[in-house]
């Protein structure tokens, strides 16, 4: 009731008791779902998942990060070190022998271009032309054709192990 207008007239009118009685029903409404919410554990379980799940991938973003700082200082260290043995076997290694393989490697070059040269010499135009194109062909094709040879490497091998188990 409205103070005011019990002191004027001392009972409320009918308008203002419709008025109270909205405001009631209004502050009974809020209570009751305010309450129905508290009641409503499997909306309260689910919250607290969605707030769990989002703390996990927290975590997960955290640990993910640590693991590649891990991974580069690791990587970092193994270079180092890769790079400390072989000066190591470099020093450790007689000169002759560097040397003798420094020659052999010139060897091996100087024939592999030899080769290719004569190679290249010896082999028809037309052939030459077909060796391209299909060079061309493999290099702008490449997932098939790597998809292709794993099919093929996969059919050979199973066909050789079933031909064991006969």
């Amino acid at each position: 009731m409205n103070d005011e207008s019990q002191n004027k007239m001392g009972t409320p009118t009918p308008e203002e008791l419709r008025e109270q009685v909205e405001r009631t029903r209004d502050e009974l409404g809020q209570t009751v779902e305010a309450l129905a919410a508290k009641a409503d554990i499997k909306a309260q379980a689910k919250g607290k998942a969605e707030a769990v799940k989002a703390q996990a991938a927290e975590k997960t973003a955290a640990v993910r990060e640590q693991a590649a700082v891990k991974a580069a200082s690791a990587s970092g260290q193994i270079r180092e070190k890769t790079g400390q043995a072989a000066e190591l076997v470099k020093d450790k290694t007689p000169d002759a022998v560097l040397e003798k393989t420094a020659q052999a490697a010139a060897q091996v070059r100087e024939s592999a271009t030899r080769a290719g040269q004569y190679a290249a010499d010896r082999t028809p135009d037309p052939l030459l032309e077909k060796a391209g194109q299909a060079a061309t062909a493999a290099r702008a094709n490449r997932t098939p054709l790597i998809a292709g040879g794993a099919m093929l490497i996969a059919f050979l091998l199973i066909r050789r192990s079933r031909g064991r188990n006969r």
